[in-house]
């Protein structure tokens, strides 16, 4: 990418930045660190445009404002990190059951509990699997570079509304607070937004005119059938979206020849942490490929399967207790359930503790080692 036109910008502005580029009309959220910036961004630079700010008196009281400022129209739009996400899991929920769009922003800090502010990766479970009650998903978007900041949360914004669902763009503290070069994307004017012909209140055109029953936005469904039906058509979403919307990069693979030694699994802090131990390996002749999933959910456990058919060894860096490498080893099983399979190994780090290139290509060496 060209340095012309960047601008140096701290992941969580980049965040705030991209999403009123993107036609974000209405922002609620509430400070906790280490995401704070973006409500700050989004306090001065909504209200410049004109456009609706409000910090909440709390994080469940912020995703219930984005529940109703979604339902009747306006492209909306909360952020958070660990403990207060975990507050805004029920209005997730809602928003999931009710099929209106949410983009909610996530720059995760160390846990269980109030845990530490240092980065982490320990939200991926809560992200990839709903993270509130019921049956349904989120589309997550994970960022590895304050670009990828800009870039994933414009996209999250055209996403919830093609699928009419939640997406959450899911960073952890070290992306949001370091600072890069970024090329922003462009500014859309509101009239050139998606219309939205379901929103509250609306009147729908029945006979040639306005009738019938203004539209209600609910996730309340009393008849067990039909809240069953619903479900299912919404199921028959996600798999459109397995097969449109899944997103990753793989580093160091040659299709002509043979394998790399091992492969390595990460995203967001630990993919780029995973770059610097390849490029120690490669000094060392030991061949390194990298997968970086782009989307954690939808996982692509197809990409990954293809590359486990090798049978070397999978390497997951993760800044959790073994959250993703619960998906690795998925991936594993599909590309052969039947026969033997290639070794996943787990280096893992919580708390705030960050992995380095160095421990991950001493890891390497150990599995490699061990190996022969």
């Amino acid at each position: 990418m060209s340095d012309e036109g960047k601008q140096l910008m701290k992941g969580n502005e980049a965040i705030g930045e991209a999403a009123i580029r993107a036609g974000c009309t209405a922002y609620f959220g509430y400070p906790i660190t280490p995401q704070s910036e973006i409500p700050a961004y989004m306090a001065k630079h909504m209200l410049l445009r004109k456009r609706i700010f409000i910090q909440a008196e709390s994080e469940v009281a912020a995703i219930n404002m984005v529940y109703g400022a979604s339902s009747v129209g306006a492209r909306a739009m909360t952020s958070s990190s660990s403990p207060g996400v975990s507050l805004k899991q029920e209005g997730m929920s809602y928003a999931a059951g009710a099929d209106i769009p949410v983009v909610l922003v996530n720059v995760v800090r160390g846990g269980p509990g109030l845990g530490s502010i240092a980065p982490a990766q320990s939200d991926y479970f809560q992200s990839t699997r709903g993270g509130g009650h019921g049956d349904y998903y989120c589309i997550v978007l994970a960022p590895k570079s304050v670009q990828e900041c800009a870039d994933l949360t414009y996209l999250a914004f055209d996403l919830a509304d093609q699928y009419r669902m939640p997406v959450i763009v899911l960073a952890d503290g070290l992306i949001g607070q370091m600072m890069e070069g970024v090329v922003l994307p462009p500014d859309r004017s509101l009239d050139s937004l998606p219309k939205r012909s379901w929103t509250a209140g609306h009147l729908p055109e029945r006979t040639g005119k306005a009738g019938g029953p203004a539209v209600h936005i609910t996730s309340l469904s009393l008849d067990p059938a039909v809240l069953e039906a619903r479900n299912k058509k919404r199921l028959l979403r996600y798999e459109e979206i397995k097969a449109k919307e899944t997103r990753f990069e793989a580093v160091g693979f040659d299709t002509q020849g043979s394998a790399p030694d091992l492969t390595l699994v990460a995203y967001g802090t630990s993919a780029r942490i995973a770059l610097g131990a390849k490029n120690l390996a490669e000094k060392a002749g030991i061949r390194l490929g990298i997968f970086r999933p782009i989307t954690l959910w939808p996982f692509p456990y197809k990409a990954l399967a293809k590359i486990a058919e090798s049978g070397k060894p999978l390497l997951t860096v993760e800044m959790s207790e073994g959250q993703l490498v619960e998906d690795v080893k998925l991936s594993v099983f599909e590309a052969n359930p039947a026969a033997p399979r290639a070794p996943v190994h787990l280096l893992a780090h919580s708390g705030g503790v960050i992995p380095t290139e160095e421990e991950v290509f001493a890891e390497v060496k150990k599995i490699l080692g061990g190996a022969s």
